[in-house]
């Protein structure tokens, strides 16, 4: 599999605009999106496998801090360590950016998600009960950089 990490730009959201909920799972408009790139404080990054857009995750820098914003793969294209590379990526970036942490939120009932953020040194620092559509609880997770 040849995939390479590239930095997210418009013509990129626009060739998934139209399966943005379809394929990857997102909760964010393409109007929504549009402006976090436009942000000076965000850094986007696509996954491609020969052109093909395949993930992407983003964060958002606030002073010291970077908070994971996304990581989503393309539903046909999960566990083949897709997410691993972008996570990495938006990792590096911030060691780049003299970050002192990495915080995120995650929906408890997402165990892949977990395993993975574990998996990079995240650990759990709190809970928000009924978070997601007052039902689900979001766990609260940061990795000092």
């Amino acid at each position: 599999m040849n995939l390479q990490i590239e930095q997210m730009n418009v013509e990129d959201l626009l060739k998934i605009s139209q399966i943005l909920y379809s394929d990857f799972d997102n909760f964010w408009t393409v109007e929504t999106f549009k402006q976090e790139l436009e942000n000076p404080n965000t850094y986007y990054v696509v996954a491609k496998i020969d052109s093909e857009i395949v993930g992407f995750g983003g964060i958002y820098q606030i002073l010291t801090e970077m908070q994971l914003n996304y990581i989503v793969t393309k539903k046909e294209k999960r566990n083949l360590g897709i997410a691993s590379q972008i996570l990495d990526n938006l990792i590096s970036f911030a060691n780049n950016k003299n970050i002192e942490y990495i915080t995120l939120e995650v929906n408890e009932k997402n165990t892949n998600a977990i395993k993975l953020y574990e998996k990079f040194g995240f650990k759990q620092i709190g809970l928000r009960k009924k978070y997601y559509n007052n039902i689900d609880n979001a766990i609260l997770m940061q990795k000092n950089i």
